[in-house]
């Protein structure tokens, strides 16, 4: 399937990337030393103009946006891990969106520009993907009462993030209770569609077994961001035979980037043509979790950039 371009309006939807690809956020032992400056011109220089924070970045929202501003680039999304399925954490979870939101608005004040951050969240509660264990035998499976307090807490904070003017995107993720469709499709039945949105991560639904395809047809709708990434299949079956850790598949290669021939996932023209369908606003996000030391994070990031900037028809 082919997509004609353009299918997606280059004034409404925006093409971001994650600084994963220079260092990881969650293992910071992957890291070849590469500074907060030379990743952000890097980006520009691929061609994005929205990038994820990575704890590189500045703290200071002021100092943050004159540095994304020289080089024309906006933050596509904070992160907030949530922790509702676990004891004594709802207070501090919804304390650090308020915070989040606060930083954002920071950040975006003074600034007429349409591209706005999205807030991307994801339940870490009783997650293994920060574990030095198998990851795929190990992921948590709630219980009715963690799916309820999770819905719950998800609507609680997808309307503090509405009042405020952002939109809240929902990310499954390997390790976690919401990796599988099945556990997609349970979390997006439980909760409010105005206030809980989804965002659609295409390799980490494939290295749980998941059609992305499929799913994007059934969630058309609910989905507001999205993040293209790729995956290795042989890499995947390596973690399940060897008893991997999410670290361990990483080192190993478990992600690339659209574009890629070594790839995986061919299905992104498809993928284009449902969210173009849905009439999909928003950003559409490059994410490679690699290690910067086997993959030059400038050459993916332009192998992506070059790969979507042909599909979308910009």
């Amino acid at each position: 399937m082919t997509t004609k371009a353009p299918k997606l309006p280059k004034d409404k939807v925006w093409l971001g990337v994650t600084p994963t690809l220079w260092w990881n956020d969650d293992f910071l032992t992957i890291d070849i030393g590469i500074p907060f400056g030379q990743c952000v011109s890097e980006m520009a220089l691929a061609g994005f103009k929205g990038c994820s924070v990575g704890h590189k970045y500045p703290t200071d929202p002021k100092v943050l946006q004159a540095a994304l501003r020289l080089r024309d680039l906006r933050v596509s999304e904070p992160w907030v891990s949530t922790y509702f399925t676990i004891e004594a954490m709802k207070q501090q979870t919804i304390d650090k969106v308020g915070a989040q939101l606060d930083f954002m608005e920071q950040f975006e004040a003074g600034w007429d520009d349409p591209r706005r951050a999205d807030l991307v969240v994801a339940e870490f509660g009783h997650a293994v993907n920060p574990l030095p264990v198998a990851l795929f035998p190990n992921c948590p499976v709630f219980d009715n009462a963690q799916w309820q307090a999770l819905a719950e807490g998800l609507n609680e904070i997808g309307l503090l993030a509405k009042n405020r003017g952002r939109k809240l995107c929902y990310h499954h993720h390997l390790g976690t209770g919401v990796m599988r469709s099945e556990s997609v499709d349970r979390l997006m039945a439980l909760t409010d569609p105005d206030v809980v949105h989804l965002l659609l991560d295409t390799a980490h639904l494939a290295a749980a077994g998941g059609d992305p395809i499929a799913l994007a047809k059934k969630h058309a709708s609910r989905i507001k961001h999205v993040h293209l990434k790729n995956m290795r299949e042989k890499v995947v079956k390596e973690v399940h035979a060897k008893g991997w850790s999410f670290e361990q598949g990483i080192e190993a290669g478990i992600f690339t980037v659209p574009g890629d021939p070594d790839g995986s996932i061919n299905s992104y023209p498809e993928l284009i043509d449902i969210l173009a369908g849905a009439k999909f606003e928003g950003w559409l996000v490059v994410e490679a979790e690699q290690d910067p030391a086997k993959a030059n994070p400038l050459k993916y990031a332009k192998i992506a950039s070059d790969y979507l900037h042909h599909l979308l028809g910009w």
